[in-house]
């Protein structure tokens, strides 16, 4: 259960890691949900969940009520694995397993759409929670810290300069879709191939709109929780990002 020095010792800790897109969030909570053996929490997963399953069955983005209520009839799973020191997950809806299709471009946008929803954001609000449990919680997100964990032990917001989390969005994007050729699955992703300058512009783009989005909303905006430690990653290596987590952590005690 919780750590003594908690300021909630029943409950189980919770580092919480906030932050835009592109700025090494996931890849971050993933390693280190893998060096402390808790849980993690892809919180960006079960919007992409709502909004790509929205698109589907044709529900209006703009339409709350609609939303929510699909929402809530989700039933969302996450499957987590160890892979290469990192805890990774599998995300299943409905008994389908939808890792790839939330992982697409095409995804990005209603998932920012239906976050901006006060009434999605509570009802996914509570399946967030519901993952807090022994031995602890690593949550990657951008309201962690202040809207859904605001207890957390440790809170991290991660940033980076929009070129360098562009350029990083590319290079994941390619991956993924080498990744889906291999299985034979396909080329599903609707990404801007190569690294052209009007390739690396596009996606650039589409990032500072999502910025744009995260930040302006009226529900959950994405900022700084008023005591989490601000860590820039655009001239670092994830090895020196994640030297910096690990000296936050052994600080609050949370390695024991």
């Amino acid at each position: 259960m919780g750590n003594a020095d908690s300021p909630n010792p029943g409950l189980a800790d919770v580092v919480t890691i906030d932050g835009p897109s592109g700025a090494g969030k996931g890849t971050v909570a993933g390693l280190l949900a893998a060096r402390l053996g808790w849980h993690l929490l892809d919180s960006g997963a079960l919007y992409r969940v709502v909004g790509v399953v929205a698109e589907r069955r044709g529900v209006d983005l703009a339409d709350a009520d609609a939303l929510a209520d699909m929402a809530r009839g989700l039933d969302i799973a996450f499957t987590e694995s160890v892979t290469d020191d990192a805890v990774s997950v599998a995300v299943v809806v409905d008994g389908t397993d939808e890792t790839s299709a939330i992982r697409a471009a095409e995804a990005e946008d209603p998932a920012s759409r239906v976050a901006a929803v006060t009434d999605v954001r509570t009802v996914l609000g509570d399946v967030q929670r519901s993952f807090r449990r022994p031995p602890g919680l690593v949550a990657d997100g951008r309201d962690m810290g202040t809207v859904v964990f605001p207890d957390a032990r440790l809170k991290i917001f991660l940033t980076a300069s929009v070129g360098v989390r562009a350029e990083r969005r590319m290079r994941q994007l390619a991956a993924d879709r080498r990744r889906l050729k291999d299985q034979h699955a396909g080329d599903s992703l609707r990404a801007p191939r190569g690294d052209s300058a009007a390739a690396l512009t596009a996606v650039r783009a589409r990032t500072e709109a999502r910025d744009q989005r995260d930040r302006t909303r009226d529900v959950s905006p994405l900022v700084p929780a008023t005591d989490a430690v601000t860590i820039d990653s655009t001239a670092l290596s994830i090895d020196s990002v994640m030297t910096e987590v690990m000296a936050l952590v052994r600080k609050r005690g949370l390695d024991r």
